[in-house]
């Protein structure tokens, strides 16, 4: 699909979006994984048809070949998801599936980090293959006829995989020589995709940081049985985190929002959760602090500009 964007009232995003352009990398991130849960078939679909009195060919059902609740197993998930959370951690949204910006500046810490989710999932692999026969053990219990050796591989090892590659997001350079038309039109269409990654950008912070103050005004302001509610230490350290990430990705399209993250920040700046639990006033005083920057939050959501994107076929 070819994207077409066309301008609103809304301020220029060119700045920011060079800014992106010149200071971050694409950064994909793919998993190969094993499939634990395989389609019947047609004969098997057809029995379990006939206990319901009904047409094989209009149930859909399918066997699961491995008890993914197993405890070797869940660490090998866990793994792909620690890996998933950490990349959208350091990086911005892009309108290309599968592809998020980092700046170029962590490449080399972002390539260190991956190369130590592979060791890990390697080593959790390891430790769930040591666990393969019992599974496969388990899985002919309850599986009962409906069990097949050949879907089970001799071995685990190799299945579970973690890449990650830097894909170019240019047009490419021979398009200059080849056809000069063609190569404008891709430079435009460019452009395009980092003026949208600028909003998506944009709205991502914004709508982090609405659900994180939310969340910690209620926490602060609201009462169970006539008492303060209890609130847990992440619901300040979740928003320490948010102001250093701000800070370190943010492109600085967006005035009003920078403003609100440092009004945010500067409300819980050096402030330690017990602080809060322990001082009423305190908590009184940083609920309806927060609460100011709540309903700036609110407008800022309503009033922000939107560009009309419309996409065609190619």
């Amino acid at each position: 699909m070819t994207t077409t964007v066309i301008e609103s009232d809304a301020p220029s995003q060119s700045a920011p979006a060079e800014r992106l352009r010149t200071t971050m990398a694409a950064a994909r991130l793919s998993f190969s994984w094993m499939g634990v849960r395989k389609s019947l078939t047609a004969t098997q679909k057809n029995q379990a048809a006939d206990s319901f009195g009904a047409e094989g060919k209009f149930l859909s059902a399918g066997k699961k070949l491995l008890d993914t609740s197993h405890p070797a197993y869940k660490v090998v998930t866990a793994i792909r998801s620690q890996a998933v959370a950490y990349w959208k951690g350091v990086s911005l949204p892009f309108p290309e599936p599968g592809v998020r910006l980092i700046r170029q500046t962590a490449i080399t810490e972002f390539d260190q980090r991956m190369a130590e989710f592979r060791a890990e999932l390697d080593d959790a692999v390891t430790e769930l293959d040591q666990h393969y026969d019992e599974l496969r053990t388990l899985a002919r219990e309850r599986l009962g006829d409906l069990f097949d050796p050949s879907d089970y591989p001799t071995s685990l090892i190799g299945l579970f995989t973690i890449e990650h590659d830097y894909p170019s997001v240019d047009p490419p350079d021979y398009l200059r020589q080849l056809s000069p038309d063609l190569y404008e039109q891709e430079c435009r269409r460019v452009q395009s995709r980092f003026d949208e990654a600028v909003e998506l950008a944009e709205q991502a912070f914004t709508d982090e940081l609405t659900k994180l103050v939310e969340h910690l005004t209620e926490r602060l302001s609201g009462q169970t049985d006539g008492r303060p509610k209890v609130f847990r230490d992440s619901a300040v350290t979740n928003m320490i985190e948010f102001f250093e990430r701000f800070r370190t990705l943010n492109v600085r399209s967006n005035v009003q929002l920078d403003e609100l993250v440092g009004r945010a920040q500067q409300i819980l700046g050096g402030v330690e959760p017990q602080q809060i639990r322990d001082s009423g006033a305190r908590r009184q005083q940083i609920a309806s602090q927060l609460a100011g920057v709540q309903s700036s939050l609110d407008g800022l959501l309503v009033d922000r500009p939107r560009r009309n994107i419309q996409r065609r076929p190619k």
